[in-house]
């Protein structure tokens, strides 16, 4: 069986410091990630010839992060039926918002995943999840992911419990 593989697209590579942390946990899943990137408004045909090859080109989800009027990840939902998931990201003017809406605000038809603004975590793991129903090694190392996740909160009771006392 193939390898699973994730196409994280930002408008702009000032964007990157966000989305490298949705590489980051796909690659901890060993999930093929390739990294562009393209902008719905100044490449629009480059977005466009991207997402209509995405299924020809193997990959099996889009994560797409854009800030302001962010059309990136509906541009590309609009070319393709691999999932794209949409990561708002944090403007200066309205804080993410602006973002969030045109992202999360889709017209039927054409839906887009959306995580919170900046959620790059949350959106490689979406992907993970969304991965792990064909590939199903994967759910193991979701599981484990969970379970680190709530030993490093029992920990941190443990701590603050300590420091009360």
């Amino acid at each position: 069986m193939k390898q699973p593989k994730v196409a994280v697209i930002m408008g702009s590579d000032s964007d990157f410091p966000v989305v490298k942390k949705a590489i980051k946990v796909l690659k901890d899943m060993d999930i093929d990630v390739e990294a562009r990137v393209i902008s719905a408004h100044r490449t629009p045909d480059q977005a466009a010839e991207f997402a209509g090859k995405a299924r020809e080109n193997g990959f099996d989800v889009i994560i797409a992060a854009a800030g302001m009027a962010a059309h990136l990840p509906g541009v590309l939902a609009a070319y393709t039926t691999v999932p794209v998931i949409g990561i708002p990201i944090k403007g200066s003017v309205l804080d993410g918002m602006d973002a969030l809406l045109s992202i999360v605000q889709m017209p039927p038809g054409i839906p887009v995943a959306t995580v919170g603004i900046d959620g790059a975590r949350n959106a490689g793991l979406l992907a993970a999840q969304i991965l792990s129903l064909k590939y199903t090694h994967l759910v193991e190392k979701l599981e484990d992911f969970r379970s680190s996740m709530a030993e490093e909160v029992k920990k941190k009771d443990a701590k603050i419990g300590k420091e009360i006392d």
